[in-house]
């Protein structure tokens, strides 16, 4: 084994793998086996040549790689974007910050979304909480999906915060609520609820915000729709239907939105051969406007052509390119991601990225499906961080070889997000209750910040100047 150095663990809460304070475990760029470093227990191990190597299947059909024509659309188009489509610059009077949902604890942390990432403040998104218990246990429908939420995707726990954006104008934090199927806008200043939109069935999953950042896209999961909310009053604007378990959403820049439905995650039902009891799972893209649907994406269908009949074609987090010529998505069960051509339509390579070798290889003890879950790309367009949650890592990949840098230990990383300056990634250790900030440049962690009870999803906002704690 060449190319990494074995390392004592230098962090007091340490997942399976403990790097930090590590030189990068793969320094050349086309290395496919590094040193694993001692676990929290202090008995080292290591990776094979094939546990480590990462993969990059190519389709026999596939278009010429243009590079230099890439890169010049690529550079374009990224002056236009922000870091996070939807998340615009802070305008006078209002700072840039970055918001972490603790999902269990019904509180977001607020920290500077650069260079230190101290923290600024905490606030309550769940200051209605006794009223909404009160409604739940005395409507046994209620109770019974509030329950069942806890006892699976919940793992014990009642899920207080999935996802999170703040107003335009600073004033709101607009979140989803699973447990409370709900869709809630928390004023920023005084801590209380401003609007509330109770979601069709009886769970809240992912949002998206819209370019302009006045609207906000949901998925109800358990009733197969997305709706699209006024962010400043709560109002639906429209719903379109959806696959089953609709999740993730985005809006794209040329007035789409885009929904990925997962299909059923929490049976025990994870065999290959009971695949077709995981329900419909197909990305949904529908016109922002008038939410008529105007494509359907099975994945099933192109993974086939592909060559990767084996794989779940339940889309996961996706990341596109500046231009949005290409999306980048996980799919349940896997240890990578693949690459789409959103032109064509078609898939292009497949990205297979180092296993755990603590990580167990039963589907069933995954959480949710998801082997990984999260992936952002850089403002420019060329590296992708990927959170590679079971395997308890995250890795910078180049995007166009494909190649893992350092894998960054992790303890059950559930997402990733690009920072204010678009020069790191910021992911979610879930396991760990922090945050962890990665350099794009180098793959190297530069920083963990304490956060609250199990941190998931990260986003980027403006508050006022000046913005602290609210009043209890």
């Amino acid at each position: 084994m060449s190319g990494g150095a074995l390392c004592e663990p230098t962090n007091s809460v340490a997942p399976k793998l403990d790097l930090a304070g590590c030189a990068p475990l793969c320094p050349h760029p086309v290395a496919t086996a590094c040193t694993l470093a001692a676990d929290t227990h202090g008995d080292s191990h290591f990776l094979s040549e094939e546990q480590m190597l990462v993969s990059a299947i190519t389709h026999q059909h596939r278009p010429t790689w243009r590079s230099a024509a890439v890169a010049i659309v690529t550079t374009l188009a990224a002056s236009l974007l922000t870091s996070e489509i939807g998340q615009a610059r802070a305008e006078p009077g209002h700072r840039e910050v970055m918001l972490v949902g603790n999902n269990w604890e019904g509180v977001a942390d607020i920290i500077e979304s650069t260079e230190d990432f101290a923290k600024i403040g905490r606030i309550n998104l769940i200051p209605d909480k006794d009223q909404r218990l009160r409604e739940i246990y005395l409507n046994p429908i209620k109770l019974a999906y509030f329950l069942g939420i806890r006892e699976t995707v919940g793992e014990g726990h009642d899920q207080y915060i999935d996802d999170m954006y703040t107003a335009p104008d600073g004033s709101a934090i607009v979140v989803s609520r699973p447990s409370f199927a709900d869709v809630v806008s928390v004023d920023s200043g005084t801590g209380q609820v401003k609007w509330r939109f109770p979601v069709s069935g009886n769970r809240a999953d992912h949002m998206a915000v819209s370019p302009d950042g006045s609207r906000i896209a949901v998925s109800a999961s358990t009733s197969n729709t997305v709706h699209v909310l006024d962010i400043d009053n709560g109002t639906e604007l429209g719903t379109f239907a959806t696959g089953d378990k609709p999740h993730e959403n985005v809006f794209t820049t040329d007035n789409k939105i885009w929904n990925m439905a997962i299909g059923e995650v929490n049976t025990g039902l994870d065999h290959p051969a009971l695949d077709f009891t995981k329900g419909d799972r197909k990305i949904t893209i529908a016109d922002a406007t008038t939410f008529k649907v105007i494509k359907t994406i099975d994945m099933r269908e192109r993974l086939d052509a592909f060559g990767q009949p084996s794989l779940s074609d339940a889309v996961r987090p996706v990341a596109f390119t500046p231009d949005e010529s290409k999306m980048y998505f996980q799919v349940s069960f896997f240890n990578g991601f693949l690459e789409y051509d959103v032109v064509t339509d078609t898939i292009l390579r497949l990205a297979e990225l180092p296993k755990n070798p603590k990580t167990s290889n039963e589907r069933n003890t995954y959480v949710n499906d998801s082997r990984h879950h999260g992936m952002s790309m850089n403002p420019s367009g060329n590296k992708l961080c990927i959170a590679g949650t079971m395997d308890d890592y995250a890795t910078v990949v180049d995007r166009a070889t494909l190649t893992a840098g350092p894998l960054v230990p992790a303890a059950k990383p559930y997402w990733a997000t690009v920072s204010g300056d678009g020069k790191a990634c910021v992911i979610s250790e879930s396991a760990a209750d922090q945050v962890s900030v990665i350099d794009f440049a180098t793959g190297n962690k530069v920083t963990s910040i304490p956060v609250g009870d199990h941190p998931q999803r990260i986003r980027i906002g403006n508050l006022p100047q000046g913005w602290k704690t609210p009043p209890a």
